[in-house]
């Protein structure tokens, strides 16, 4: 829809920067499947200054670099009639889980809302009240919660950012099997280090092509705009119709919020730094669970089957380590999804090795019986101890995520983290 939007208003009015493609909270109960929403900056036109940001059948579209000259009231009103004929013709309103909604602010609000929105849940009444505030043009359908989303896009103010080239599909072919060459994103993964969550390689998971029988073909994202053009030329696909470079705040971490454990709540994403209590253990399913505790509580902690080798990571855990651990609230029971962890501390594993040796005979003690210890056979000597050793652990300190394949959009990848995500992580760490 937004890119048809676009289409549609390129005529008459200035497409200001990049359009925005902004993820909110992944935990929500309601969601669409991505929790995304779509802004668009517009003002009247003005050639000057332009920069590429897509093409559509050929044609290139542009955006201006700012601000240039504010829509009256009666271009405000002319636009919102071709989103809303936009939304009304597109929108899959049809479907139960369907709820869209649009809005029109000729002033932009603060952040806080985007903020709410990308943490926490929101009430419909807040969204309510800040329309009506920013005497905004709006529309919801259905239970209006896609007005939430809406309005959040509005509002994000970029502390990070990244952007993702999305292609879209001539639509005679929405709905069918997607053509897009596995090899060729391998190789442009290879190729331009400054995109990231393209292809897993080791699960054999091509990422940038959506499993939905939706418009869009493929998404790359990268941090720099430039590099995910030339990028997609690299890519083998069927026929593309269009494409679009969105700014967006996936891969930045931003719904993550330190907590200690009694403050979590469900529907959130947490950071929070705990003792291992116990050995992490295997459930049907191939789920890996284990527990961590502060000073204020205990909470679960699950790596799940789709999470695919990271379950290899928690399983080597051992009580008495001290990790932080990244992910997504479930309600019930109370626990912490994991998308990242950090290995503070690793604790001493000892082993034994063997028997006793009698310090009179020079001869290896016999054991007694469980938990009864050991008895030297020809002279008596009694111990209680056997000898051990270190055991080598196989983990090391630092960060460790899920594999591509498993990513949530917010997530930021480890190669975003770069040079600096020990001095991150510790960071973090030390956080109040």
């Amino acid at each position: 829809m937004a890119r048809t939007i676009i289409q549609k208003i390129i005529q008459n009015y200035e497409v200001i920067d990049y359009p925005r493609l902004v993820r909110l909270n992944p935990n929500v109960p309601w969601k669409t499947r991505g929790n995304g929403a779509l802004c668009i900056q517009v003002a009247k036109v003005d050639k000057k200054n332009q920069r590429k940001i897509g093409e559509i059948n050929g044609r290139n579209m542009t955006c201006a670099p700012m601000l240039v000259s504010d829509l009256d009231k009666n271009e405000q009103n002319h636009l919102a009639g071709i989103v809303k004929e936009t939304v009304e013709a597109y929108a899959r309103i049809d479907d139960e889980n369907t709820n869209p909604g649009y809005v029109l602010f000729s002033e932009r609000p603060g952040d806080d809302f985007y903020w709410k929105a990308v943490t926490r849940i929101v009430a419909l009444e807040e969204v309510h009240d800040l329309l009506q505030k920013y005497h905004a043009i709006f529309e919801g359908y259905k239970n209006c919660r896609g007005l939430i989303g809406a309005t959040a896009a509005v509002c994000w103010e970029p502390q990070d950012r990244t952007f993702e080239l999305i292609a879209y599909r001539p639509q005679q072919r929405w709905g069918l099997k997607r053509q897009v060459d596995p090899l060729s994103v391998q190789e442009m993964d290879a190729h331009y280090p400054s995109t990231f969550d393209n292809y897993d390689v080791r699960n054999h998971h091509n990422r940038i092509v959506p499993n939905s029988p939706c418009p869009i073909l493929y998404g790359i994202r990268g941090e720099n705009p430039d590099d995910l053009i030339t990028a997609s030329a690299i890519v083998k696909s069927e026929p593309v119709e269009s494409w679009v470079v969105f700014e967006t705040n996936q891969g930045t971490d931003d719904h993550l919020q330190r907590k200690s454990i009694t403050q979590i709540k469900p529907f959130e994403s947490v950071i929070t730094q705990g003792l291992v209590v116990g050995r992490p253990f295997t459930i049907q399913g191939g789920h890996v669970l284990f527990n961590i505790q502060d000073s204020t509580g205990t909470i679960h902690c699950a790596a799940y089957e789709p999470t695919k080798e990271f379950r290899h990571t928690i399983r080597e855990l051992s009580a008495g380590d001290v990790v932080d651990v990244y992910g997504g609230v479930r309600e019930h029971p109370l626990t912490i999804n994991l998308e990242k962890i950090y290995i503070n501390k690793l604790t001493s594993l000892m082993v034994k090795v063997e028997n006793p040796v009698c310090p009179r005979c020079g001869k290896h003690m016999k054991s007694k019986g469980t938990n009864q210890g050991y008895k030297c056979i020809k002279c008596g000597t009694s111990s209680q101890q056997p000898n051990i050793q270190q055991k080598p652990r196989s983990l090391s300190l630092g960060l460790y995520e899920v594999p591509v394949c498993a990513r949530r959009h917010l997530s930021k990848p480890l190669k975003r983290m770069k040079h600096d995500r020990v001095s991150t992580a510790i960071g973090i760490v030390n956080t109040p």
